[in-house]
């Protein structure tokens, strides 16, 4: 299996706040991964790492086996799309397409002509005067003209009207279907990624609490639902709790389960994308420490 994002023990921090610690993951080659994680999490920390823009202050990360800082071949094959798409304004797509052919050895300029051209997309309009949708898309394009192997996308259609998100991603898995190449998406819009994402990387405090491909997690995952007094023993069939909320009567668990039958006493049901993200993103021991900080109960 061809990997080509590894992070080992990787850590970035600012003053003496970890924006990312001991980060460790594998993507396979072929993937379209989502990165998924509250504001703060370290999402962006990850990919500015991975595309060389930012040094480690531990562990290591490695995109196609080597290390992409300062490294201008490695740099070719990774294509990136940050969260404001930060493009020229003042240029006009054509002028962008042009100063990519300058700048980039493996360039394809009719890629980008075609998909602008098949989005309506003036060519001699200043990017600045560009609806955000549009911009948006002239930063894919670019992105994807480089041909490259991997491509990194932080919170691409965050400001985007639904429409404009729909045709945005609906660019994105054409071109991954061309092209094969491996995605990293970073977002908060959890029904895009459910479309989209065969791969998930879930990032909290600063720590990857959950990565693996969609389907495996889905089915190594189920939500239980039982009485209360049942939850304050073993449950057969369960590895771990991942998640519980309780009634005075029910409990409600989410749980990683271990193969084996669970116990009937519970009701048991299939977990969607957005039940197994949500649940590894609560974390009780924040609530905890935020509810003692302001003086109420947990």
């Amino acid at each position: 299996m061809e990997l080509v994002l590894e992070a080992d023990g990787l850590g970035r921090r600012y003053g003496g706040t970890w924006a990312l610690r001991e980060c460790s993951l594998r993507l396979p080659a072929g993937r379209v991964a989502a990165l998924v994680g509250p504001n703060g999490a370290g999402k962006s920390t990850l990919l500015h790492l991975a595309v060389g823009l930012s040094r480690p202050d531990a562990g290591e990360v490695r995109v196609f086996g080597h290390v992409p800082y300062g490294n201008t071949e490695l740099l070719a094959e990774i294509g990136f799309v940050a969260q404001d798409t930060p493009i020229y304004r003042d240029l006009t797509p054509e002028e962008l397409v042009i100063m990519g052919g300058k700048l980039n050895r493996r360039w394809d300029a009719t890629l980008v002509r075609t998909r602008l051209a098949q989005l309506g997309i003036p060519p001699g309009r200043p990017v600045g005067k560009l609806s955000g949708g549009q911009r948006a898309q002239v930063a894919l394009a670019l992105a994807l003209a480089k041909r490259p192997r991997l491509l990194l996308l932080d919170e691409p259609v965050a400001s985007l009207d639904p429409l404009a998100r729909r045709e945005f991603m609906q660019s994105l898995m054409g071109s991954v279907a061309e092209s094969g190449t491996t995605v990293l998406l970073s977002s908060h819009i959890l029904g895009d990624l459910e479309r989209v994402c065969d791969y998930l990387i879930v990032l909290h405090s600063a720590e990857v609490k959950l990565a693996g491909p969609v389907e495996e997690l889905l089915e190594g995952h189920r939500q239980l639902s039982g009485p209360r007094a049942a939850g304050a023993r073993p449950i057969a069939g369960v590895a771990a709790v991942v998640r519980a909320s309780h009634t005075d009567r029910q409990s409600t668990l989410l749980v990683r389960a271990d193969g084996d039958p669970i116990d009937p006493e519970w009701t048991v049901r299939d977990v969607t994308l957005e039940d197994l993200i949500l649940a590894y993103l609560t974390d009780d021991t924040v609530t905890r420490a935020s509810h003692e900080a302001w003086g109420v109960p947990a």
